[in-house]
C-alpha cells in the first residue's frame, strides 16, 4: 500500500494547440503563461493563457516571422513583468505583453538561441538585471536589458577551438551585487562554469552526454547544488558549495530512469531540496536530494572535499505520450506547475502533499 504521505502528480488541465510548443512560463504574479512556439508556416507565436474555472483560455496571442525557441521572465520586474525571448535566427527580444509589443531587440548570435535565463529582475540585492543567451554558433552571451545593442559579456570559443552547440545556460551565485555565475551545458557533454566577477572559467568537467539542461537550485543565494541533465536518460546533481582544487564538485548520478532523454529539471521554488525531471517518454519524475551528516571532509593535502548526498525518487508518473521539453513550477501556489511536450499539448500539473516532504 502506497504511503498516504507520497506526493501525487495530477494533470489538472490539457490544452491541445496546432502546433510545435517549445518553452512556457508562469506570468510573475498571476494566474496567467506564456507558451512559446512555432506555427506550421515557420513563423513564432507567443500565446497568453489564463485558468479560469479549471480550464485555459488565450486572451493574446503574439506573431513573427521567425519561430521562437525559448523565454525567461528573469530580469523583469514582478510590476513590468516583461519577457525576454531567444528564436531561431537568433534574435534576443524583450516584451511588454501588456501591450503586445517588442521593447528591446538585438541579433548578435548568427544562429538558433537554445536557451536563455535572466536574474535581477525582481530579486532584491542581487546584482544588475541581465540575461544570459546560449546558441548553436558556440557563444554565451550576457545582456543587461538597460543598455542598447551589444551584450556586456561575450564568451566563445579561442581562436582554433572546434565551436560547440550550446543546448543550456543557466545564473546562479547572485547573491549580492558583485557575485554572479552563468553555468553552460553543450552538445558534446561539456559543462562549464563561468564566473562572471573574475571574468574567468571557474570549472568545467565533461558528461560523456549532450546536456540538456542545467539549473541552480537558487540562483540568489551562495551556490548550493548544480542540476544538469543529459542525454541518454541521466542526470547529475553537484554539490557547489564545496570545490576541490583537484577533484571539482562532489556529485551524485542517477541513470535508473529508463525514459530516454532528460529534458528538463526544475527545482521546486517553496523546497530548494525537492525538483522535477522530464523525460523523453512523457513521464515526469519528483526526487528529493538528501544531504550527507557532513558536506565536506578533508583531503590527504588538507583541503576540503565535498561528499555526495543521495536522491530519493518521491514519485513518477508519465502525463505525455511524446518528450516533454518544458516545465516551470509556480512561485506563488506551492505543487502548481505548466509543462508543454511535443504532442502539441500544454499541461497544468498539480503535485500534492509536497508540505510533508
Amino acid at each position: 500500500m502506497e504511503n498516504q504521505d507520497t506526493p501525487q502528480i495530477i494533470t489538472h488541465i490539457e490544452h491541445n494547440l496546432n502546433h510545435s510548443l517549445f518553452d512556457c512560463k508562469w506570468i510573475p504574479c498571476s494566474a496567467k503563461f506564456v507558451v512559446i512556439g512555432s506555427l506550421p508556416k515557420g513563423s513564432g507565436t507567443i500565446e497568453i493563457f489564463e485558468i479560469t474555472s479549471g480550464e485555459v483560455r488565450k486572451i493574446r496571442e503574439i506573431e513573427r516571422p521567425n519561430s521562437f525557441k525559448c523565454g525567461t521572465f528573469g530580469a523583469s520586474s514582478d510590476v513590468e513583468r516583461r519577457l525576454a525571448t531567444g528564436d531561431f535566427k537568433g534574435t534576443l527580444e524583450i516584451w511588454d505583453l501588456e501591450k503586445s509589443t517588442q521593447v528591446y531587440i538585438t541579433k548578435e548570435h548568427t544562429d538558433i538561441i537554445n536557451s536563455i535565463d535572466g536574474m535581477g529582475g525582481s530579486t532584491v540585492n542581487c546584482g544588475a538585471p541581465e540575461i544570459v543567451t546560449g546558441s548553436r554558433d558556440g557563444t554565451i552571451k550576457v545582456w543587461d536589458p538597460r543598455q542598447r545593442g551589444k551584450p556586456v559579456v561575450n564568451m566563445q570559443p579561442v581562436q582554433g577551438e572546434s565551436k560547440r552547440d550550446c543546448w543550456a545556460v543557466a545564473f546562479g551565485n547572485s547573491f549580492n551585487d558583485a557575485e554572479r555565475i552563468v553555468v553552460a551545458g553543450y552538445d558534446n557533454g561539456d559543462l562549464k562554469m563561468f564566473d562572471l566577477r573574475t571574468m574567468s572559467l571557474r570549472w568545467e568537467c565533461n558528461l560523456k552526454n549532450g546536456v540538456c539542461c542545467a539549473e541552480f537550485d537558487r540562483k540568489d543565494i551562495p551556490m548550493n547544488k548544480l542540476v544538469a541533465t543529459t542525454l541518454e536518460g541521466k542526470f547529475h546533481v553537484f554539490d557547489v558549495r564545496t570545490q576541490n582544487p583537484a577533484k571539482g564538485f562532489a556529485q551524485v548520478m542517477d541513470n535508473t530512469t529508463k525514459s530516454g532523454t532528460i529534458w528538463v529539471a526544475r527545482h521546486l521554488p517553496q523546497n530548494r531540496d525537492i525538483f522535477i525531471t522530464c523525460a523523453g517518454n512523457g513521464q515526469v519524475s519528483l526526487w528529493k536530494y538528501e544531504y550527507p551528516e557532513q558536506r565536506y571532509r578533508t583531503d590527504d593535502k588538507g583541503a576540503a572535499c565535498g561528499v555526495p548526498g543521495k536522491l530519493r525518487r518521491l514519485q513518477r508518473m508519465v502525463v505525455s505520450t511524446q518528450p516533454i521539453n518544458a516545465l516551470e513550477w509556480n512561485r506563488d501556489h506551492q505543487g502548481l506547475a505548466v509543462a508543454t511536450a511535443y504532442d502539441q499539448y500544454v499541461r497544468v500539473l498539480v503535485t500534492t502533499k509536497l508540505n510533508l516532504q
